[in-house]
């Protein structure tokens, strides 16, 4: 049992861990946090709900974490089962009651008062029941079942394996994000999709209501106490913001946005809020593609970063956590996160766009292992193979690819409104590649505002919007005209240089990493060297970004700019933010 913890570990609370309202950009005055302890059981595969329980677990934390108080493994022949009681307040007299989770990994039924309400599949995305004519006075019970394959399965599960090793880490099985309880008008706004355009001067705003009678929609919006609008809008609505207050990691500015219906003299009132941003491909004085920002070039200096925590796994021990990685990845002089095969908590975007913070958002990747030819040895000289000999990148059952294209526009709909996210990366590695051009093509369609990094790394399929490479060890080139097509050049993952520090570190013994350093100096010194004799002159060349790996250690892998723990800074601050000032057009 592994005792490495970061400095919030004592500080999870019991009673209820993450209790911050979880959907920032849909807020309700009124809700009821879930989170806490739960009853648990490990049951065989077929059994029904147990009679009694094996003991405490700490929503939402994976079974496998130790935040969970378990920390126990669960096979794919076994099922995990969650119970608790919860009683509603007088806020949710004469209202429906929506039970909401935020993502359960990776299969689940739910009942309440055993009722079942549901069932869901997908272990990243939310998803709700509506549970009010199956309520009563007093304690409701809360039953939660769970299967998760983990890698013996097809599904989309990122880096989670039964037994970790290098780059593949502990599994995340069951609820690992927060459970809640939201009392709502019987009609009621149920979605909003903002979408700033700057050149015109307006915020676009789309209204997804259950009212089918004659409801009337009204749209505040806020600089401070200043307003900038109030009034009628309908269902889908240009609002002008005039003058605009332009949002970058420079200057994150964002306006409140308050959206209310109006219906048989009852009001749904939602908060949100909205950034005024543009993301755009221009040429610069010498013909090459640029990244821009707000019609102006924009170099993105970023980071993998994974959103492991060695004592929660997938799930942030608490908000002040996320904050601190977004946070200091920032003061060192990184304007950009490549959210790395995971899709993190609300809160965690919410923080990137009030703090100002671009995110490139990654689909989780799913499918088995597609062997070293095509992982490792044609990489390697740059030979791309067609995605759509599915057999060979594993994705062969139609099925199985219908389930990934569901679960990743489901992503990019819950994500949509993030002000952050400027980039969907929906495949990594040619890890269950498949169709990438065409799923390239669909997610331009779909949101024709963010840039594409189809493929990213390998197997290039001449998609949207980037030739991307990824480079560890090898020295890096720039592309050819010919293989660029036209398209902006971007190092999307390179670097991952190591150290591993004795009592900083998960496994000292099996510690991974690209190029093995014995101190900071070293470290630092060969970080330096790096961009000075490979990265700098690269940008003269048509480079547009670079994601150096990684924000922090992850379990055995040990090549972070933080440690896994959170505390040490590994690489000399003064060199990092000295190497990212020069990072720039």
């Amino acid at each position: 049992m592994n005792e490495l913890k970061t400095k919030w570990f004592e500080g999870i609370s019991k009673e209820c861990p993450l209790p911050e309202y979880p959907r920032p950009q849909l807020e309700r005055a009124d809700w009821i946090c879930l989170n806490g302890e739960y009853d648990y059981a490990i049951t065989s595969e077929n059994a029904e709900k147990p009679q009694s329980f094996d003991g405490k677990i700490l929503v939402p934390f994976a079974i496998e974490s130790a935040a969970s108080g378990v920390q126990k493994h669960l096979s794919p022949e076994e099922r995990l089962w969650y119970r608790r009681t919860f009683k509603l307040n007088e806020k949710f007299n004469g209202k429906r009651t929506i039970l909401h989770f935020d993502a359960v990994d990776w299969q689940c039924s739910v009942w309440v008062n055993s009722v079942l309400m549901g069932e869901h599949t997908g272990g990243y995305n939310p998803f709700s029941f509506d549970i009010t004519d199956v309520l009563k006075e007093g304690d409701n019970e809360l039953v939660v079942k769970v299967y998760d394959p983990t890698d013996s399965g097809h599904q989309q599960r990122g880096k989670q394996v039964h037994k970790s090793k290098g780059f593949w880490y502990t599994p995340t099985s069951g609820i690992w994000q927060t459970v809640w309880l939201e009392p709502v008008n019987y009609c009621h706004i149920e979605s909003i999709k903002l979408t700033p355009d700057i050149d015109k001067g307006v915020i676009g705003v789309k209204v997804n209501h259950n009212c089918d009678c004659s409801g009337k929609l009204f749209a505040k919006i806020t600089d401070g106490d200043k307003t900038v609008f109030d009034g009628e809008i309908s269902a889908e609505a240009k609002i002008p913001v005039p003058d605009a207050k332009l949002w970058s990691p420079e200057t994150p500015f964002l306006y409140d946005l308050y959206i209310t219906l109006e219906c048989d003299g009852e009001k749904d009132e939602v908060k949100s809020y909205f950034g005024m941003r543009k993301y755009s491909i221009m040429k610069d004085s010498k013909g090459w593609p640029r990244l821009a920002l707000n019609n102006k070039p924009y170099f993105q200096k970023g980071l993998l970063d994974q959103g492991y925590w060695p004592e929660s796994q997938l799930t942030p021990p608490c908000d002040e956590a996320m904050i601190f990685d977004i946070a200091e990845m920032k003061k060192l002089g990184f304007n950009m996160l490549r959210k790395h095969i995971k899709v993190e908590p609300a809160r965690w975007y919410y923080h990137c766009d009030r703090l100002g913070m671009l995110v490139w958002q990654d689909m989780v990747s799913g499918g088995q292992y597609i062997g070293t030819m095509l992982a490792g040895a044609l990489p390697i000289f740059s030979i791309h193979v067609k995605d759509n000999i599915y057999k060979a990148f594993k994705r062969d059952k139609p099925e199985w690819r219908e389930e990934f294209k569901q679960e990743l526009w489901e992503m990019i709909d819950n994500l949509y409104n993030s002000v952050s996210i400027c980039c969907w990366v929906p495949f990594n590695e040619g890890w269950g590649q498949f169709d990438a051009l065409e799923i390239g093509k669909k997610i331009k369609e779909i949101d024709p505002s963010r840039f594409v990094d189809h493929a990213s790394g390998w197997h290039d399929q001449k998609g949207p919007d980037f030739k991307s490479m990824h480079r560890y060890t090898v020295p890096v080139t720039a592309p050819t005209r010919f293989t660029r097509r036209g398209r902006p050049f971007v190092l999307s993952e390179f670097g991952g240089y190591s150290w591993n520090i004795e009592n900083h570190v998960w496994n000292k013994d099996r510690s991974f990493g690209y190029m093995m350093f014995k101190n900071s100096e070293k470290l630092s010194a060969a970080y330096r060297h790096l961009h000075e004799k490979q990265i700098f002159r690269l940008i003269e060349k048509g480079l547009c970004a670079t994601v150096y790996t990684q924000v922090s250690d992850v379990e055995f892998e040990v090549n972070g700019i933080y440690s896994y723990d959170r505390k040490v800074l590994k690489i000399d601050k003064n060199v990092l933010i000295d190497i990212n000032s020069k990072l720039t057009y």
